[in-house]
């Protein structure tokens, strides 16, 4: 972009850094989504919770295919599919 096309534009200065910010935000917000480590962690505490008898076998069964399901979106998501 030259010199000339940079000063015509310059008025659009501010809605660029706008788009950018919102791109950004989008962005984090995207990786904080499809982010497998939570999941991970919580399925982890859910079996947890299991062993210690905290829950009971239908309730795991019902809140790990949840999870599950959960972490095929993401990894369907990493591999570029949409399920």
């Amino acid at each position: 972009m030259g010199l000339l096309s940079q000063l015509a534009t310059l008025p659009l200065a501010p809605v660029r850094g706008v788009a950018w910010v919102m791109e950004r935000t989008l962005e984090a917000a995207e990786n904080e989504y499809y982010d497998p480590e939570p999941i991970e962690r919580e399925l982890a505490e859910l079996e947890r919770a299991l062993l210690a008898g905290d829950i009971d076998e239908e309730t795991f069964d019902r809140r790990e295919d949840a999870l599950l399901d959960r972490l095929d979106e993401i990894r369907a998501h990493a591999q570029g599919t949409d399920t």
